[in-house]
């Protein structure tokens, strides 16, 4: 008896990856989710299209995953079938949008640069709205829009000025965001705002009024000045009280929490619809050069009790429980076979649970992960 209360002490004094502050543990956190790779999803491309960095994924309503690639990053050889005289049947750039249906047929495909006078020059981001508008991102050097689009295409709004941006406290202009992610509930749009600056902020997405922004703990974004490089163990240590570049995604919760990706600093913060600071999870704190938490999306169970976080570094997608922070498990690895990781950029969960990642750098794919077995209820 007394070597099982030991181990259990043990085990509960034993130091996690991911250090939650700000909030008491939950007394019973989640349960691991369990995932297996499809490595015939999607399928193969017509028109000897290819696809160059996978720079966002999304899940719409119809359960239908958008992908957002960058033409431009595809080597010569990758495009061998566009040079004069061809160098080999294949391939040939696809349009920078493209649409799968659950199964992995492609449905449509539009943009890329041209498009619109202000396509990003280095594409980033994507989401689809409960209204079915696609939004676009760019962390281009002159990237400082987001672009709604409808489904098939056409133009809607421009929010931010292409070549302008005025810093992270500027309510007009932007600072190369990363992503956004919208609130059906009162039509916002909040912008993971990222790559030049270092903030969340939040606008009317009807119109593109502004309406508040913030920074690490909700409080006001310092000076856009160079900072310190992170140092092994900072965040768990003595968390900085500034997000580092790039803020790299925001999510919304079903309850109105907005987790944010700050993801040099090996942290999620976590806030409520109007800024006020509410917890933070560090995630392997030990993580150097581009950070731990690159992008983020819920398990959709009625209490979305799983935060799932895609770490391009350590090439995992880590499992956290929602409500403390504690680790639950993780899959991949850093590789190239189906199931590994090279530089996991993006992630996005379905209403099944199954999960979707996109890779950037040489990895130029994206990848579907079945949950296996029901979700909890």
């Amino acid at each position: 008896m007394r070597c099982i209360l030991l181990a259990a002490l043990l085990a509960l004094a034993a130091p996690a990856l991911a250090q939650p502050s700000g909030a008491p543990l939950p007394a019973a956190p989640a349960t691991a989710p369990v995932y297996q790779v499809d490595p015939f999803w999607p399928k193969p491309l017509p028109n000897r299209w290819g696809i160059g960095q996978a720079a966002g994924v999304a899940v719409d309503a119809r359960d239908h995953v958008w992908v957002i690639h960058r033409p431009r990053t595809m080597t010569a050889d990758e495009r061998g079938a566009t040079a004069t005289p061809p160098l080999s049947e294949c391939c040939i750039p696809a349009p920078s949008v493209l649409e799968f249906d659950p199964d992995g047929n492609l449905v449509q495909a539009w943009g890329g640069p041209g498009h619109h006078p202000s396509w990003p020059e280095n594409e980033h981001g994507i989401f689809v709205d409960h209204r079915d508008r696609v939004w676009i991102a760019g962390n281009g050097n002159n990237d400082h829009v987001l672009l709604a689009f409808t489904r098939t295409g056409q133009f809607i709004r421009q929010i931010g000025v292409h070549r302008e941006t005025g810093g992270s406290n500027d309510t007009q202009r932007l600072g190369r965001p990363a992503d956004v992610d919208v609130d059906p509930e009162n039509d916002e749009i909040y912008v993971a705002d990222g790559y030049g600056n270092r903030r969340v902020i939040v606008f009317d997405s009807n119109t593109g009024a502004y309406r508040r922004h913030w920074g690490a703990y909700g409080e006001r974004p310092p000076a856009d000045d160079p900072l310190p490089a992170y140092q092994p163990g900072e965040a768990a240590r003595q968390p900085a009280r500034f997000f580092r570049n790039p803020v790299h995604c925001v999510r919304l919760a079903r309850d109105g929490l907005v987790y944010v990706c700050d993801r040099a600093n090996d942290r999620v913060q976590i806030f409520r619809k109007d800024g006020s600071f509410v917890r933070e999870f560090i995630v392997a704190p030990d993580t150097l050069g581009s950070g731990s938490v690159w992008d983020m999306d819920f398990l959709p169970d009625p209490r979305q009790s799983v935060l799932l976080a895609a770490d391009g570094s350590n090439n995992v997608v880590w499992l956290l429980d929602r409500q403390g922070g504690a680790m639950l498990g993780r899959f991949g690895r850093n590789g190239r076979n189906a199931g590994d990781f090279h530089w996991v950029h993006n992630m996005a969960v379905d209403s099944r649970g199954n999960v979707f990642t996109t890779e950037v750098d040489t990895g130029k794919r994206a990848q579907r992960f079945r949950l296996v077995g029901q979700l909890p209820r």
